[in-house]
């Protein structure tokens, strides 16, 4: 990935406060595990968020951010920048207003507005607060756990995936899940299929994203990263989790998809350069 000149200054980085230290998340439950189940969560994540946090109310530790630190935070400002330049010209050739999503970068935990973000959770897009959560430490478990090569581009379509969650969010998607979720009238295997086409839709806005950003700005993607971006995606599916996690595959309970379909709906975003083309609820909201 070659970087821009672009910088963003919707970046609220908190990495040098460190977390309040002493919060128990899920009952004591893996980091594995935990990340497994929220990973990449599409919609409105307070439920588990909120859920089996306590703190012990340890006062916030102050930290100086390394210069590897605040190379990251350059690099996040950047790729942020690349995603509020791309995709404030996808809205407007759609007749439509983007309005930026804020990136937290922290370390441990901090607040969000859908309650403790802990860095266990890995990334995430709180729609009450339009933000992404990224504690960067989730990349050492991608690489050490999830079995996927780490580089720069990994970080970008990560991002880019929690952008189009944001996406989803302006444009009503979040909240049609979210009435489905609550309306009683699908049963726990339905409501499994919308999360997964929630996901994969998120997948293919970074697929969009990846291609729209690469005409834009030439040679930002670089040899290597569409397969960083695939690479990642295929270590965060469904039936490679489940595997490694605990050694079978049940693909009723999938709530992001499989990795074949990660990585074949973020490709499909990526080939056509279409928001139009992303429908991936078909008949599942009707």
């Amino acid at each position: 990935m070659k970087w821009t000149d672009d910088r963003s200054t919707n970046v609220d980085d908190r990495r040098a406060s460190g977390g309040s230290g002493g919060a128990i998340v899920g009952g004591g439950l893996g980091t594995l595990i935990i990340a497994a189940i929220v990973f990449f969560l599409g919609g409105d994540p307070s439920a588990i968020l909120s859920s089996g946090v306590s703190n012990t109310g340890a006062q916030t530790e102050q930290r100086e951010l390394t210069a590897a630190d605040k190379k990251i935070g350059e690099m996040i400002e950047m790729i942020t920048a690349e995603n509020e330049e791309t995709w404030t010209k996808i809205f407007a050739e759609n007749g439509m207003k983007y309005q930026p999503a804020r990136v937290v970068l922290f370390r441990s935990n901090t607040d969000s507005g859908c309650g403790m973000a802990q860095s266990a959770m890995g990334p995430f897009y709180c729609p009450t607060d339009q933000s992404v959560y990224m504690d960067m430490s989730f990349f050492n478990e991608l690489q050490e756990k999830f079995g996927a090569k780490v580089t720069e581009f990994t970080v970008a379509y990560v991002m880019a995936h929690e952008m189009g969650h944001h996406v989803q969010n302006l444009m009503g998607t979040l909240n049609e899940t979210d009435k489905a979720r609550r309306s009683g009238r699908y049963s726990e295997a339905q409501l499994n299929q919308i999360s997964v086409a929630t996901e994969l839709q998120a997948d293919f806005y970074a697929g969009v994203w990846s291609r729209i950003t690469g005409d834009r700005e030439k040679s930002f993607i670089e040899p290597g990263d569409l397969e960083a971006a695939m690479n990642a995606a295929e270590a965060v599916g469904d039936d490679n989790i489940q595997k490694r996690s605990q050694g079978y595959v049940n693909q009723e309970s999938f709530t992001h998809g499989s990795s074949a379909q990660r990585k074949e709906w973020f490709m499909k975003g990526y080939n056509s350069g279409d928001i139009k083309q992303g429908d991936t609820f078909s008949q599942l909201l009707r």
